[in-house]
């Protein structure tokens, strides 16, 4: 198959704009007319997309959140088609290499934080300051101790974790192979020969394409292997790429994950969300954020008003039910919170056929991060605004816990899918923070840190 691309517009170009305008109206034009064509009118879509993309959100806080979910994946499928090139078959099959590791499974739940393995009661305590300090949801404490309690739970047994994107740093694979499991790894061709060797370290069996797999060019071989495997899969995206690649490597995990869910009745599907994007939240986040408005200090007050109310804005409207989290980071582009807005909508419309694990991640400092020198002294500033930013070992092992959990106890999706959307989250502090995000961004950039 060709390789997957956005389609020709007028002209003969190639856009990632014009496709994202497009999909972004089209989900809306359902449930608000208006909003949708607002999308269409907006002349600066770079700068422009966050108030569009909590659009989404805001129109979707009932069961309309289906419709819009439907309506956007709907749009993707229409623009670029992919299903009968997935059946076609590939030229050429891939050719599978199994990696057997050495090591000894872990049997305890552990976590890596600031240079110290917690477990038991020290990890409890670890949970309990990340909770009374709005770094992460009481549920998602709730599950770790869960999983501490039982940790049989590590271990998928007879499932097949399938981790597209092997390579990502927020990604579950050396957790899963840690824990004696065995992992599919699908990842570009240049980064096979670090997965393989990382393998090899562990208590876990690798499977993976020979000589690796690019999701963009391949996925009809990728499709095809998968479809072989005599195991209850569990599809995970973890892809990031920049720019609009991002955005077509996630239609294509997705195009993939529909063409398996559609052979396979069994097949589970994973997401890792970003917590740089937008999210209704429950009274209760608003309430903790709310306080801590109202008990700002007196030069946060006075830089407030003297920006018009521009920097230190309050995060949520006082008694918001639910409130809106509005997270987005300008710098990271329509093309990413594309590409994440595309998996939560396959979250969303997938719950009610299978089991899906999703899980929004905290703030972390990955390689895409501190490559971006604003977003890293953002970062790096985050904490005088209640936001802590974690290491990225740190984050992936939390993750992995979060992922096997809901893997082993699936839960039944709610009425509005909002709230599935915040059980269990790991923000880092971003939802109860006093301040919408990015009126505290330009100042935790300049900040002393």
């Amino acid at each position: 198959m060709t390789a997957v691309d956005f389609p020709v517009e007028a002209g003969g170009r190639r856009s990632s704009v014009a496709f994202g305008k497009a999909v972004v109206a089209d989900a809306l034009r359902g449930v608000d007319p208006g909003a949708a064509d607002a999308v269409l009118a907006e002349r600066d879509w770079r700068k422009g997309y966050p108030r569009h993309f909590r659009a989404l959100v805001e129109a979707g806080l009932g069961e309309e959140a289906y419709g819009i979910a439907s309506a956007g994946l709907d749009s993707v499928r229409k623009r670029i088609p992919l299903a009968d090139s997935l059946a076609d078959g590939p030229e050429r099959p891939l050719e599978t290499v199994t990696v057997d590791g050495g090591g000894r499974p872990e049997t305890e739940v552990t976590l890596p934080v600031r240079g110290e393995l917690l477990r038991g009661d020290g990890l409890a305590r670890q949970l309990e300051t990340w909770v009374a300090d709005g770094v992460i949801e009481p549920s998602c404490s709730d599950i770790i101790h869960q999983v501490m309690k039982n940790p049989d739970m590590l271990h998928l047994g007879d499932q097949r974790m399938v981790v597209l994107g092997a390579g990502a740093e927020m990604g579950p694979l050396t957790a899963l192979l840690g824990w004696g499991n065995t992992v599919i790894g699908v990842d570009r061709p240049q980064v096979q020969p670090r997965l393989l060797a990382a393998a090899r370290e562990t208590a876990g069996t690798l499977i993976a394409p020979a000589h690796g797999a690019d999701l963009r060019n391949d996925l009809a071989a990728v499709a095809q292997w998968l479809e072989s495997v005599d195991r209850r899969l569990i599809i995970g995206n973890y892809v990031y790429a920049p720019g609009g690649l991002h955005t077509l490597l996630s239609i294509a995990v997705d195009a993939l994950g529909s063409y398996l869910t559609s052979r396979r009745d069994d097949t589970a599907l994973a997401f890792l969300a970003t917590p740089t994007d937008v999210f209704a939240v429950p009274p209760e986040v608003v309430a903790q954020a709310s306080d801590r408005f109202g008990h700002r200090s007196r030069s946060a007050r006075l830089t407030g008003t003297l920006s018009g109310g521009r920097l230190l804005r309050r995060n949520y409207p006082e008694d918001a039910d639910p409130g809106i989290n509005d997270s987005i980071v300008l710098q990271q582009g329509p093309n990413y919170a594309l590409a994440k807005r595309i998996q939560r909508w396959r979250a969303t419309v997938a719950r009610h056929e299978r089991t899906v694990a999703f899980s929004v991640a905290p703030a972390t400092r990955t390689r895409s991060v501190t490559n971006n020198r604003l977003l890293a002294a953002a970062y790096a500033g985050a904490h005088r605004f209640d936001v802590d930013v974690f290491e990225p070992e740190t984050a992936r092992k939390l993750m992995a816990l979060l992922l096997v959990h809901q893997i082993q106890n699936p839960r039944p999706p709610a009425a509005e899918s909002w709230r599935d959307e915040a059980f269990g989250a790991a923000h880092g502090g971003l939802w109860r923070s006093a301040y919408a995000p990015r009126s505290a961004l330009p100042l935790a950039i300049v900040l002393p840190k």
